[in-house]
């Protein structure tokens, strides 16, 4: 399968003010790791608490008022997602790049990594505990590189350009949904238990 079936056409965007940065929601992948863990259905069409992952996550990216791009067609890499993502969302004044398997973000995240991302005129990374999350904000001078991406690296190529030249902003979150994405059935229990805990 080369992406989740969804009631959204592919690439679907929203409207929202053009001031800004557009939520890329990369949904793009095979999700090889989780069916080899023994999942039966695609990870983004896996049920966390009785809800599609990628529902979860779409919800929490609408509810952040900011544009977004869901980025659903098929791609050989990560790569080749970001730069349809970016072409199909030239005009944006900046990027937030989101794994559509991360469910349990907050809208929150999304908009503090926005608004930091409006004062850098770089890259804006977020961490939880120290641990590297998601979205990673990239500014309009992203965009020409972004668009050319390619392979299963994703952004890191320019994220580490940015670093050498001093020019990404780090965030410290509370926000766990950061990095809880979905690889395996491990990952998925462990996102549930986390979800049961939020709403106690």
């Amino acid at each position: 399968m080369n992406s989740p079936e969804s009631d959204l056409a592919p690439g679907q965007a929203s409207t929202a003010p053009h001031d800004l940065p557009v939520v890329i929601v990369l949904a793009s992948g095979r999700g090889e790791r989780f069916m080899a863990s023994g999942a039966k259905v695609h990870k983004l069409q896996a049920l966390l608490a009785g809800t599609p992952v990628l529902q979860l996550t779409l919800e929490a990216v609408r509810s952040s008022g900011l544009p977004w791009h869901l980025e659903d067609a098929g791609h050989p890499g990560m790569g080749e997602s970001i730069a349809a993502a970016v072409r199909a969302t030239r005009d944006a004044p900046g990027w937030l790049v989101l794994p559509a398997d991360l469910p349990l973000v907050n809208a929150e995240s999304l908009r503090r990594v926005a608004d930091a991302l409006a004062g850098s005129g770089g890259v804006v990374v977020p961490f939880f505990e120290g641990t590297r999350g998601h979205p990673v904000g990239f500014a309009a001078s992203c965009g020409d590189a972004l668009a050319a991406l390619t392979g299963d690296r994703g952004a890191q190529q320019i994220l580490r350009a940015h670093e050498a030249a001093g020019l990404v902003t780090r965030m410290d979150l509370t926000d766990e949904g950061i990095v809880t994405d979905i690889d395996t059935l491990e990952d998925l229990a462990r996102a549930e238990a986390l979800l049961v805990r939020r709403r106690r």
